[in-house]
């Protein structure tokens, strides 16, 4: 029997500290709530004490008493504070004079413990044993009293808040009563009675915690998880199913004679596989949570779960295509609906169905943009139960439905998804595998999460116009790049044409001729071919005599005035880079520089080492620019301040190539007193040099 106590009030010790766990963790300082964390933390001790006494023997029979009326004292003193504090209704003087008789009869009980041995004398006619068996009997009926007294004194209304405490709190003062009520009968306390009380205490544990949960009012904020209730509950369920099932076989086996064992056997199998069909069920597990959130919990949603449950689920997408069935399945699952289709809009106005989940979406079931289910959706927002709209059509403003929804098997209702007041599309769910009466909570979650479902949508509908966007742009430059660089090449045929009226007899311009347009012939190709790479032509990259390069470049730039000088400190510094887009991007500069400069100005194109370092310089004392014009506007794509003679891109296109050969441009500039632009680039030690006759750069005009 000592283990029966042992567990019994070991079980009961482990439910009230996690009670008093929660209380702890949550107090928000009041006196109700510093109440109801005493009771459950002296309930705790007391539980523990018994539970240890029940195995040792220990401690004294004066501690356990003690323990016993100060547990007594802690659930009185609780109740009496919530009378106390009830609104103006447990403040008037009767509830007052309770309250002060009850703690008068505590106070009286442990002053009786303390005298006790001193009272063995001159009170022979009644046991000490007995008197203290009638001070407990007085203190369960003082907390009977109390219970009754809140129970009476809440407003019909609000009896819902406090009947589980009221259930709890009563039937631990009802045990008690009935336990000393035995006792004094018989004179010795029932071992069965008093073993069975840790258990008895423990299973009171949860009513006390759900109505402490419906009254946010004593500053005590406990959460019970919905998943924790239901599954204990399924747990407890199967546990007792099981209990039943294991009685019945035994009495099978018992009373079935010579086939008992075997029918026995064929039973618990049954009862075991009828366990597993029913844990499986998806419309018993729907049931039960309609269940439990209806009498359990003040919301019918957990919608801290909910909400997470629905980004977890539009977070498990791994394209645009599973995300949006992934918003059907976010929206039917709170609701239990097995399957639905989403309409979305298109840039066009219609509604086409375009994902859906368990069900095959409707042939035709494209919706006109003046449609009235979208003219009602975009105008009241609400969501429209199908069931209702049938019985109640007036209040529907007698809507009628495209004909794809209609002939839609089961279908239930339909959640908008709305943005900013625009309509994006709309959710049409199947019937729910149980019965559900929705009410404003449904209404209102499912609005919450259609209108966070448009937001996705929404952002993938800006992903793909920023995608088109992005390559119409790579297009564009594309394009751009391809027209600079003709551009370029078209001057340079048209210098042949035009010299080519004056000096087509002369065989050394015949000769110069024929060898610039085989130049451009080979630029045109190459540069086709790079593009049709989409990529840099690495194999067009060799070590490279830089001041070759700049040498034909200078030549090729000699005919315009002013006319530039090449200055070079070291004829032997190499690079590795394209040879015809590197001329480019120096004749590009070099062209600028002379467009910006009178033709009695000077510039001048400068070749040095610096460490690792290739430097060239091309500087002018033309027109200059503002800093803040070589800050915001130099290097800025398509902004040029030529007029329709530029691109505005060659100076981007030139700091571009310098940077994809581990480079950069400088750029020191005066506005009035000329510019300087510097190109450094990686030198090359120990190459092999490529001349410049075999590149063909810079052929003469």
């Amino acid at each position: 029997m000592a283990n029966i106590g042992l567990v019994s009030y070991a079980i009961g010790a482990g439910l009230f500290l996690v009670l008093t766990a929660l209380l702890a963790s949550a107090w928000r300082g009041r006196v109700r709530g510093a109440l109801l964390l005493v009771a459950c933390a002296i309930s705790t001790i007391w539980c523990a004490t018994l539970a240890y006494h029940a195995y040792f023997q220990s401690p004294s029979f004066e501690v356990v008493e003690a323990l016993e009326i100060g547990r007594d004292g802690a659930w009185l003193a609780f109740l009496i504070g919530i009378l106390s504090y009830g609104g103006g209704e447990g403040k008037n003087l009767k509830l007052r004079l309770i309250g002060r008789l009850v703690l008068a009869l505590c106070a009286a009980a442990i002053a009786f413990l303390l005298i006790q041995p001193l009272m063995e004398g001159w009170m022979e006619t009644f046991s000490s044993a007995g008197r203290l068996l009638f001070l407990h009997l007085l203190l369960a009926v003082a907390g009977l009293m109390l219970v009754e007294q809140l129970y009476r004194n809440t407003r019909p209304e609000h009896r819902w808040a406090i009947k589980f405490l009221c259930l709890g709190v009563g039937a631990l003062f009802a045990y008690d009563f009935y336990l000393y009520s035995d006792a004094l009968l018989f004179k010795r306390i029932s071992r069965d009675l008093w073993d069975a009380r840790g258990a008895v205490n423990a299973i009171l544990v949860p009513l006390i915690a759900v109505s402490v949960a419906r009254n946010p009012q004593w500053s005590v904020e406990i959460f019970v998880s919905r998943h924790i209730v239901f599954h204990s509950a399924a747990v407890l369920g199967a546990g007792i199913y099981l209990m039943l099932m294991a009685a019945a076989g035994y009495y099978i086996r018992i009373y079935g004679g010579t086939w008992g064992s075997v029918v026995q056997t064929v039973f618990l199998f049954g009862a075991v596989i009828l366990l597993f069909a029913l844990f499986s069920s998806g419309q018993l597990r729907a049931r039960a949570k309609v269940f439990f959130s209806k009498h359990f919990f003040k919301n019918k949603y957990d919608y801290r779960e909910e909400w997470l449950r629905f980004t977890r689920t539009l977070s498990m997408s791994r394209d645009d295509g599973e995300l949006r069935q992934n918003i059907v399945r976010g929206i039917a699952e709170i609701v239990e609906s097995p399957g639905g289709v989403m309409w979305v809009k298109s840039t066009g106005g219609t509604l086409a169905p375009i994902a859906s989940w368990n069900i095959t979406s409707p042939e035709n079931g494209v919706i006109a943009r003046h449609d009235p289910l979208v003219h009602f959706i975009e105008h009241r927002g609400w969501v429209i139960y199908l069931d209702e709209m049938r019985r109640e059509p007036e209040r529907y403003d007698d809507l009628v439905l495209p004909q794809s929804i209609v002939e839609t098997p089961n279908a239930w209702l339909i959640a908008p998804l709305m943005l900013r007041g625009e309509v994006l599309g709309f959710v049409l769910l199947l019937r729910s595998n149980t019965k559900m009466n929705l009410n404003w909570e449904d209404t209102d979650l499912l609005k919450t999460v259609g209108r966070e479902a448009a937001s996705y949508l929404a952002v993938l509908r800006l992903t793909e116009a920023l995608t088109d966007a992005r390559q119409f742009e790579a297009f564009n430059r594309l394009s751009a790049f391809v027209v600079h660089d003709l551009k370029n090449i078209v001057a340079q045929l048209s210098l042949v044409v035009k010299n080519g009226k004056r000096l087509g007899n002369n065989a050394m311009f015949s000769k110069d001729a024929i060898k610039t347009v085989e130049n451009a012939t080979g630029r045109m190709n190459r540069l086709l071919e790079h593009f049709r790479k989409k990529r840099v032509d690495t194999i067009g990259k060799r070590d490279l005599l830089l001041e070759d390069i700049l040498r034909q470049v200078v030549n090729s730039r000699s005919v315009t005035q002013p006319v530039p000088r090449l200055e070079s400190e070291n004829s032997q510094i190499t690079v590795r880079a394209d040879p015809d887009r590197l001329g480019a991007v120096i004749e590009h500069l070099i062209q600028n520089a002379q467009d910006a400069t009178p033709q009695d100005g000077h510039v001048v194109v400068r070749l040095r080492g610096e460490d690792d370092w290739a430097v060239i310089e091309i500087e002018d004392d033309g027109e200059g620019m503002e800093s803040r014009f070589v800050t915001e506007r130099l290097f800025r794509p398509f902004d040029t301040t030529k007029g329709n003679a530029g691109m505005g891109i060659g100076a981007y296109e030139s700091r571009e190539f310098v940077r994809e050969h581990g480079g950069d441009i400088e750029v020191e500039s005066c506005s009035g007193r000329g510019s300087t632009f510097r190109i450094r680039l990686p030198a090359v030690r120990g190459a092999v040099v490529v001349t410049v006759a075999e590149t063909g750069v810079g052929a003469a005009n």
